[in-house]
């Protein structure tokens, strides 16, 4: 499935990782949104689970592995759709996000990762978010900050 200018949306997975009211965010390697600042996450593969998906992408871009008898915990739902200059439709994601515990904090910027970072809860708006993390993070502040 093409990513750049879809036929239908893409399915993609976030990982919400939470440890002592701070939050892991992920500065993107690559396009769509290079640069930005999101949590680790990516697309879920054929014949995968979403709670897989998102597992290996936590395993995959920071090195951590989830804890294996606490299953990921949906979180929201967010859709990301970036139109060209031409209002034509270059990126169209629905990304499902999911709380994950992990067994340890450290951490190993891998794969799609430019950059990782615990941040906390009140310094998060100042960073350079992509715009589906930024709704994201403003409609489950609340929550998140009870994780």
């Amino acid at each position: 499935m093409k990513r750049l200018y879809p036929d239908q949306p893409v399915v993609g997975v976030g990982a919400v990782i939470v440890e002592e009211g701070q939050i892991l965010l992920e500065k993107r390697k690559n396009e769509p949104s290079k640069n930005k600042w999101s949590i680790p996450g990516g697309l879920v593969e054929v014949g995968e689970t979403l709670e897989q998906a998102v597992v290996r992408e936590v395993k995959e871009e920071t090195c951590l592995e989830c804890k294996k008898d606490e299953r990921p915990r949906l979180i929201d739902v967010v859709d990301n759709i970036d139109l060209d200059l031409n209002g034509k439709v270059k990126y169209h994601f629905v990304i499902i996000d999911f709380q994950v515990r992990v067994k340890d904090t450290i951490f190993q910027v891998a794969s799609d990762a430019e950059d990782l970072r615990w941040v906390p809860f009140d310094q998060v708006e100042t960073y350079d978010l992509t715009s589906s993390f930024r709704l994201f993070f403003k409609r489950n502040r609340r929550k998140l900050s009870r994780l």
